[in-house]
């Protein structure tokens, strides 16, 4: 089957040339020519580098005084053991070089190469509960300083290398090289600009291009597209804004390390990691841009040094960065006031001398979050317009007496703001409105077991809708300091076995007329939604994300959306996001099915999972950063028949953007494909009956 497909090969290109190329040495900040730049510069005193120079100069003692560090030991609350030191001697490393290489003053790279000698010595093992977090901020500035001295002081000898890779491989690399993507972002972000410093001063190419590929494609919280969400919140926006910006700076920093060799991860997701940081200082400076879940303020008054070449890079290739400009410049002021030697640092490296000589028609490119289903989900405000008689439920009031009262009579049952805590399983009767006042109204189960919401009749249900509120699935409603610890709550063997809106037909059509609308259903433990037997099932503008862990009976088995049997279904402008174990949306055994407009992002298995389906059609979705295939139709007893898959954006999925076996018709047209998987071929258009095992 020969078919046009729109595929960026910009960075497919680029890999398949670096793997051709050596090494560029010095090459993990900077490559020759930028230090060269960055030399000529403090000499001629022009600032801000003289300025920087000097500064961290007076910051920097050049007495040799030796790190008594062995065994590092970093436990999740304090520093057991040399931590501390660890990280205050590493970034003495980088600095002492720095100096040394601009002033000549050989007292700078003794001290550092002292250091280095000691720690290839002693340093023996990380343990503890942040021994990863420790090792990754370690690494880079000491393989930066090493890499300086190793191709320009004459000190530095064939020992000296041998030695330090002997450390880097033998105690940094086993500790990183599995990477922690369970952790909130940051520590991914972290431990990739490790290991491409690493990569960089051992020439591992392999380990190089794998460490690419992870960035890209990491599961659970481990790449820039499930750190960065298409409209520039991060994963830890709802947790606070030092670790936020700590995530945001370390994947800069891991981009900057592969722009060096040659490799551009700035741009990718049309600059996702832009979009991130502008979002992130939008909310330091007091700005209130849309959310899931609440912002934290907490860090609001943190301060870092990093921003100055991120910003840098971005500017010289005409992205339009004012929040981040805004951020540099108060750092500055506050540097001027409060010394601090990673802002002198990266004063120092910001500037690459491609883009102060070769400069090129400055572009003027605006960011702007991606507008496919979003926002999406409950509302700040009420949805349209109520009717004037209507049953008000406060909470504490019983919404199951309502619902039961209002059944049939087309009277509308109002959650009204707060939370409702229900004690039992909420039975939803034929015939029934119900409708929250937005995002504050909320629907809690912590007792609740199996379901939170089924239908009242088991036999039937019919003309049934649901529209603005929240359904939580977790125990609190409060994301808490850290958003990972419900998450793996939810995943451990013995969570509350909850799906969130089970309505299960009997026999086909059993369930009819279902309208959910503007509703925000997270954190179950099972499925968010499983509906089978049902027929005319409308989904729009909802927001189902975070459902579906690995408890018994066991991983992707529960999915943030999963229909059976279901006939004439239209899912549009909705959020199926970040599935713990299973897909964004699941399809089996159904008929007639419209999946259009909808994010479908960062979830643990597919994107969306068809089988056994038919007259699918799946248009103009986002379907991104899933930790398998975009799309994947699959073969069991049968496969799909007449599956539309038209003008979506798939990008940066684990697997291909689209396979499928043995469909039945299939048409695939105008999609939009960047850097799904490893391989240019994007789409696996199989007419084999092949059945998809575990051992993908």
């Amino acid at each position: 089957m020969k078919k046009i497909v729109s595929v960026s090969l910009f960075l497919f290109i680029v890999f398949v040339n670096i793997q051709a190329q050596q090494f560029l040495h010095p090459g993990i900040d900077m490559n020759q020519k930028d230090m060269d730049y960055m030399k000529k510069q403090v000499l001629a005193r022009q600032e801000p580098w003289s300025s920087a120079l000097k500064r961290l100069k007076e910051e920097t003692s050049p007495v040799i005084e030796l790190p008594h560090v062995n065994n590092i030991i970093k436990g999740g609350y304090g520093d057991i053991g040399g931590g501390k030191a660890l990280l205050d001697y590493v970034d003495t490393v980088y600095n002492c070089a720095l100096i040394w290489y601009i002033t000549g003053e050989e007292q700078y790279a003794r001290k550092a190469l002292g250091i280095i000698e000691n720690f290839s010595e002693r340093i023996w093992f990380f343990e503890g509960n942040d021994a990863k977090l420790v090792g990754g901020v370690a690494c880079y500035p000491l393989c930066a300083g090493a890499e300086i001295l190793r191709y320009h002081y004459p000190g530095w000898t064939d020992k000296h290398t041998e030695q330090f890779s002997h450390l880097l491989m033998d105690t940094y690399y086993p500790l990183l090289r599995f990477y922690f993507p369970e952790a909130n972002g940051n520590w991914n972000g972290v431990i990739a600009r490790g290991l491409l410093s690493i990569a960089v001063f051992v020439d591992n190419r392999e380990l190089f291009d794998a460490i690419i590929d992870h960035f890209i494609h990491g599961p659970a919280n481990g790449s820039l597209f499930k750190y960065i969400y298409p409209s520039g919140q991060c994963q830890e926006t709802t947790r606070d804004l030092a670790h936020v910006q700590m995530g945001l700076c370390e994947f800069g920093g891991a981009a900057r390390i592969a722009y060096t060799q040659g490799v551009d991860l700035f741009s990718l997701g049309n600059n996702r990691l832009a979009l991130g940081l502008e979002y992130t200082m939008n909310v330091m400076f007091g700005g209130k841009p849309q959310s899931y879940g609440d912002i934290s303020t907490r860090g609001i008054d943190n301060r870092r040094g990093d921003y100055e070449y991120l910003y840098r890079h971005y500017a010289a290739k005409g992205v339009k960065m004012p929040m981040t400009e805004r951020m540099c410049e108060e750092v500055k002021k506050l540097e001027k006031v409060h010394p601090l030697t990673d802002i002198e640092r990266n004063l120092l490296i910001a500037f690459r001398e491609e883009f102060q000589t070769q400069k090129t028609e400055q572009l003027s490119i605006e960011l702007h979050p991606c507008t496919i289903a979003y926002p999406t989900g409950a509302t700040d405000k009420p949805l349209g317009k109520i009717p004037a008689n209507v049953i008000e439920v406060l909470p504490g009031e019983d919404l199951q007496v309502s619902l039961d009262k209002a059944a049939g009579t087309g009277q509308w049952v109002v959650a009204k703001t707060g939370i409702h805590n229900l004690k039992q399983t909420l039975k939803i009767p034929s015939g029934t409105h119900l409708a929250g006042e937005g995002l504050g109204t909320v629907l809690m189960f912590e007792s609740v077991k199996n379901y939170a919401i089924s239908p009242k009749d088991l036999s039937s249900m019919h003309d049934v809708h649901i529209s603005n509120l929240v359904i939580e699935g977790a125990t609190s409603h409060d994301a808490g300091y850290d958003p990972n610890t419900g998450r793996f709550y939810r995943a451990g063997r013995y969570a509350n076995s909850l799906t969130g809106i089970a309505f299960l037909g009997q026999i086909p059509g059993s369930i009819k007329n279902i309208v959910l609308e503007n509703i925000t259903l997270i954190n179950f433990s099972r499925n968010g939604i499983f509906i089978t037997g049902a027929e005319n099932l409308e989904i729009n503008n909802c927001n189902i994300s975070d459902n579906g862990s690995g408890i018994v009976p066991g991983p992707r088995l529960h999915h943030n959306l999963l229909l059976r049997n279901v006939n004439r279904i239209r899912i549009y402008n909705s959020r199926f996001d970040t599935s713990i174990s299973g897909c964004g949306v699941s399809l089996a055994n159904c008929s007639g099915a419209i999946v259009e407009k909808c994010e479908i992002a960062r979830n643990a298995w597919f994107g969306l999972l068809l089988s056994s389906s038919d007259n699918i059609t799946i248009s103009g979705n986002l379907i991104e950063g899933n930790s398998d295939s975009g799309i994947m139709s699959e073969y069991l007893y049968n496969g799909c028949r007449n599956v539309n898959i038209n003008k979506n954006i798939i990008q940066y999925n684990n697997g291909y953007g689209v396979e499928t076996y043995a469909v039945e018709k299939i048409n695939l047209n105008g999609n939009r494909y960047h850097l799904n998987g490893q391989s240019v071929e994007q789409e696996n258009i199989s007419t084999k009956s092949h059945i998809i095992s575990n051992k993908r």
